[in-house]
C-alpha cells in the first residue's frame, strides 16, 4: 500500500502529540485515506503525494522555543490544499504568519465550553452556537495573524480561527478526542466539506487494490506466510490467498507456549474454515529446551525469536523455493518505528517486523496490512469471512506464555499458567465482559505464599491477574471487573489448579505501567 493507492489522500504532520494517531483514526473512521509522516519530512516527498488537505498535529513544544519543530518553509508556498493545525499546529500556524504566541499562568486543561462567535464558518458548519471540547495546553495565541479572522473562544481564550481566502484553519482544542463530543462533526466539516474529498476508503476497496497489488507484486512466485494464530497475520495470510490462492503457503508453529488448545482448534479453522494452504510444525520440546535454566525475560524473546526463525526457515526449505514472505505488519508498528529514525513522537517500542528480515533470509516481504490500523484490520477480515474466534481473541505476545511466567519457564509453570489462562478467560465470557476488554491473561509469579486448604497448611505459588480496557493498546487503563467476577475466578483457580493458593488483581494503567509483566 501507499501512494499508488487510487484515494484522495489527506497528510498528518506530527509535532509529537500524543493522539496523532487517534487523529487518523478518526479520519480513517470518516472512509478517507490518510497517512502520518514526521513535521522534518521533505517538502518534495509530500509534494509528490498531491494531497488534498494538510493537518498539523499537537504537540508538547512551544512554538517560540529555540529548539521546538519547525515546518520548512511556508506551506502555503507549496501546497494549495486546505490546512488544519490543532493545539500546537493551531499556535505554529499563527506564529508563521505573523501573529503572537505567549505562555499564559492559567493553563486550560480538560473540559471547557466553546463558543462559536462566526457561526458562518465552514468549519463549524452545522454545529450548535456552543460545544464541549478538551483542551491540554499552556500557551495562547495573543495576536491572530492578518488576513484571519476568529471564529470561536473559551472563557480563557481565543480558540479557532480561520483565513478562508488560504484555507487555513486552526483550533486551539482537540477534536479527536472523544472528550471533545462533537469533535468529528468538526473533522468531517473540514476533510469531506472544505477539502472535498471522497469516502471511498472501505474495506471492499481495500481488499479490490491489494489483490491487485500482490499479484504485480508475486506474479508466479512461491510465498510463505508466518502464522500466530492472532489477528494480524491470519488477515493478512486471508487476503494473500485471495490474491493468489494454493501459491502461498502457510506455515503455523506450535511452540508449547500457546493457550491451551489453540494449536489444533486453530489448525482446524486454518484448514476447514478458511481453506489455507497449511504445514503445521510441532516444535514444543525445542522451545521447551532452549528455555532450560533462562529468566532474564529479553533473553527468552531472543531464545524464542532465533529458534522460531530456524524453526521457519527448516519447513519453508521443504516447499522448495520461496521468493516471498508474508507478514501481518500494521500501521501503528510503522509509525513507531519511523519515529525510531527520528520524528518527534515517543518511541514506545521497536517492531521485529518492521524494516526487513534477519540478513540470512532472503525473502522480499508481502506486507497487505501496511496501512491499516487494528480495527480496519478486523473489519478487512469480517469482509474475507475470517471467523470471528479469530478477529475477536484479545491481543497475544510473540513469545506467548514465556513472557507470563516470570522465572523459568517449565512444563510444570506451563500447565498451571494454560489453566489459569483457561479459567479467567471462562469467567469474563460467561459475565459477558469478554469482548469489552481489550486484553486479559493470568501471570505466574515466582513467589509462594501460605495457605490453609482445609486442614492442612500450604506453600504455593500466586496467580496475578492483568485486564485492561484500552483502543489501540498504546494507552490502557486497567479493567474495573465485578468483584463477583472476580471472586468466582479466585476461587475456581485456588480450588481447580494444582500448585495455587492465592490471586491477585493488577490496577496498574499504562503509562506508567506496560500491559504485559515482561
Amino acid at each position: 500500500m501507499g501512494s499508488e493507492l487510487n484515494h484522495d489522500l489527506i497528510i498528518i504532520l506530527d509535532f509529537g502529540s500524543q493522539y496523532t494517531q487517534l487523529i487518523a483514526r478518526r479520519i480513517r473512521a470518516l472512509g478517507v485515506y490518510c497517512k502520518i509522516f514526521p513535521y522534518n519530512v521533505s517538502v518534495d516527498k509530500l509534494q509528490a503525494l498531491n494531497p488534498s488537505g494538510l493537518i498539523f498535529s499537537g504537540g508538547p513544544a512551544s512554538v517560540y522555543d529555540e529548539d521546538a519543530p519547525r515546518l520548512e518553509g511556508n506551506y502555503r508556498d507549496f501546497f494549495s490544499c486546505p490546512i488544519l493545525g490543532i493545539c500546537y499546529g493551531f499556535q505554529l500556524l499563527a506564529r508563521q504568519f505573523g501573529g503572537v504566541v505567549e505562555p499564559s499562568t492559567n493553563r486550560e486543561y480538560g473540559h471547557a465550553r466553546l463558543r462559536v462567535i462566526h457561526p458562518a464558518s465552514p468549519l463549524f458548519k452545522g454545529l450548535p452556537p456552543e460545544l464541549d471540547v478538551w483542551l491540554s495546553h499552556g500557551d495562547y495565541v495573543t495576536k491572530i495573524p492578518d488576513g484571519f479572522q476568529p471564529i470561536a473562544e473559551t472563557d480563557g481564550a481565543l480558540n479557532a480561527f480561520e483565513n478562508l481566502s488560504t484555507r487555513i484553519f486552526g483550533v486551539q482544542f482537540h477534536p479527536e478526542v472523544s472528550h471533545t463530543p462533537m469533535g468529528i462533526e468538526i473533522l468531517r466539516n473540514f476533510i469531506l466539506n472544505i477539502c472535498d474529498v471522497r469516502g471511498d476508503w472501505t474495506p471492499d476497496s481495500i481488499i479490490h487494490e491489494q489483490v491487485g497489488l500482490i499479484q504485480e507484486q508475486v506474479k508466479g512466485g512461491k510465498v510463505v506466510c508466518a502464522l500466530s494464530g492472532g489477528v494480524d497475520s491470519t488477515v493478512a495470510a486471508a487476503i494473500v490467498h485471495e490474491a493468489i490462492g494454493d501459491r502461498q503457503s502457510c506455515i503455523f508453529v506450535n511452540t508449547g507456549l500457546l493457550k491451551d488448545g489453540e494449536f489444533e482448534s486453530t489448525c482446524g479453522i486454518y484448514e476447514r474454515q478458511m481453506s489455507l494452504n497449511l504445514r503445521g510444525v510441532d516444535a514444543q520440546s525445542r522451545f521447551l529446551h532452549t528455555l532450560k535454566g533462562v529468566i532474564d525475560p529479553e533473553e527468552k524473546r531472543k531464545r524464542i525469536g532465533r529458534l522460531f526463525i530456524e524453526v521457519f526457515e527448516e519447513e519453508a526449505a521443504r516447499i522448495g523455493h520461496v521468493d516471498f514472505l508474508v507478514q501481518g505488519t500494521l500501521y501503528p508498528d510503522v509509525i513507531e518505528s519511523v519515529s525510531v529514525k527520528g520524528g518527534p513522537s515517543s518511541v514506545i517500542k521497536s517492531h521485529h517486523n518492521v524494516g526487513g528480515l534477519p540478513d540470512t533470509m532472503r525473502l522480499e516481504l508481502v506486507e497487505p496490512l501496511r496501512e491499516l490500523f487494528k480495527d480496519e484490520v478486523r473489519n478487512l477480515g469480517r469482509e474475507l469471512k475470517v471467523p470471528e474466534v479469530i478477529l475477536t481473541r484479545h491481543p497475544f505476545p510473540g513469545p506467548g506464555q514465556a513472557v507470563r511466567i516470570i522465572g523459568e519457564v517449565t512444563p510444570e509453570a506451563l500447565a498451571i499458567i494454560r489453566e489459569a489462562d483457561r479459567v479467567f478467560e471462562e469467567e469474563l465470557r460467561l459475565a459477558g465482559l469478554y469482548d469489552s476488554i481489550w486484553q486479559a491473561f493470568p501471570v505466574l509469579l515466582p513467589i509462594s505464599t501460605v495457605g490453609v486448604m482445609g486442614d492442612f497448611r500450604t506453600y504455593e505459588k500466586v496467580i496475578a491477574l492483568r485486564a485492561v480496557t484500552s483502543v489501540d493498546g498504546m494507552t490502557a487503563d486497567w479493567a474495573r471487573i465485578p468483584h463477583d467476577v472476580l471472586a468466582r475466578v479466585s476461587t475456581r483457580m485456588v480450588s481447580e489448579i494444582k500448585g495455587i493458593n492465592r490471586v491477585v488483581y493488577d490496577i496498574s494503567s499504562k503509562p506508567p505501567s506496560t500491559i504485559e509483566w515482561e
